[in-house]
């Protein structure tokens, strides 16, 4: 049996844990910009048809008595690690998918938890009593109808799909509620009448192969009820990035490297709290007409500074011929390696101060901030184009 644990509103509801007057309204977590889009709202929000990803502009026209409030990543990774520290109680086998939600394999946890129900309601249990926030939780033989079951009893509901069950569940499960089915998908299978995860089932493999690609056999595999997607603990982050829809579109180089030095700040931050440097720095931008490019640059050694990410950022947009204006900015660290792995350190650093001071001082930071809250400390020159 494999859990699958989803946080209700999470962000929202972390809102209004913290602060007991937004409890019972309708809150909006999200850009505070008119180009931003609602990250999570409440439940109350959500009556209104208020839901993730929409523009705020949009959030405010439909709910105009909403709180909006922006995003504190913090504090939401802060509850989420508790979070994930309670599912880890009950099995080494828990796979984090999102600061919200995780997947758990409880197969043969019985002699120690009591049989998947019991283990669910027990989550459910200490979740609240630890955090003060509910989550739904779902359970199935296969990882795509645990995440589906979740989903059943929004909020803090519990569904379990025994063996048994699977069959009649796919017969009836719409195909747009499959992850992976998108609006390119559906059109593709709307022709040939396609309504539930058994209708595609029924056409074949071979036929969903031809329409969809790869994914098709994919899907055929899901309408036997079968994903062999194993949970899988502790995956390698791959990346970390930071982005930023602006609140006017600009074509200037100094404001854009004004937002790149805050960005490479929690890029870096994220890399040190992780244990981890980065070998390649990537730029991101987005122009006004929603046109994206990316530009890397991989590094002489391994970092974990703000002070070098933000250098070879900015060294990018020196390099890019910028002609139109753009709407979005980002800085992303990859090549990711642990931070405690030797590294070949160059015998001449270069620039003001090498490497390894710049960490020092950041990780000085780190520890101001820790105790005072964050952005105690900031840069004497923050928001100035250079490095002070």
């Amino acid at each position: 049996m494999i859990l699958h644990i989803d946080m209700d509103a999470f962000y929202a509801a972390v809102e209004q844990l913290d602060d007991p007057s937004l409890r019972g309204r309708c809150v909006i977590v999200g850009g505070t910009s008119g180009r931003g889009v609602v990250a999570t709202a409440s439940y109350e929000a959500r009556r209104f048809g208020v839901h993730s990803a929409m523009p705020i502009f949009e959030a405010r026209r439909r709910c105009p008595q909403a709180v909006f409030i922006k995003p504190r990543r913090e504090r939401y990774q802060a509850v989420s690690r508790r979070i994930m520290a309670i599912l880890e109680r009950f099995t080494p086998l828990v796979e984090p998918v999102s600061i919200d939600e995780a997947y758990l394999d409880v197969t043969g946890c019985e002699r120690i938890g009591g049989p998947p129900a019991q283990i669910a309601r027990c989550i459910k249990a200490l979740i609240l009593e630890e955090t003060g926030l509910t989550c739904s939780v779902g359970g199935a033989p296969v990882k795509f109808l645990a995440k589906i079951a979740s989903e059943m009893q929004k909020p803090d509901g519990l569904t379990l799909i025994e063996g048994p069950e699977v069959a009649a569940v796919i017969e009836r499960l719409p195909i747009e509620r499959v992850p992976g089915v998108g609006p390119a998908a559906l059109a593709r299978l709307a022709p040939r009448g396609i309504k539930t995860l058994a209708d595609a089932g029924r056409l074949g493999e071979a036929a969903l192969e031809r329409r969809l690609g790869k994914f098709g056999r994919r899907l055929a595999a899901l309408a036997r009820g079968e994903d062999p997607s194993p949970v899988t603990p502790h995956s390698e982050t791959k990346s970390i990035s930071a982005e930023v829809t602006l609140a006017r579109d600009t074509a200037d180089p100094g404001e854009m490297k004004k937002i790149l030095l805050d960005q490479a700040e929690d890029v870096a931050r994220q890399l040190r709290h992780q244990g981890l440097r980065a070998r390649t720095v990537v730029l991101k931008l987005k122009h006004d007409d929603f046109r994206q490019l990316t530009r890397s640059r991989t590094l002489e050694a391994p970092t974990q500074s703000a002070h070098t990410l933000f250098g070879a950022a900015a060294a990018l947009l020196d390099a890019y011929r910028l002609r139109q204006p753009v709407r979005l900015v980002g800085v992303g660290a990859a090549n990711l390696v642990p931070a405690n792995r030797p590294v070949q350190t160059a015998l001449f650093p270069t620039g003001r101060g090498a490497d390894g001071a710049w960490e020092k001082v950041e990780r000085a930071l780190d520890a101001i901030e820790a105790r005072f809250g964050p952005r105690a400390v900031r840069r004497a020159g923050q928001g100035d184009v250079e490095l002070p």
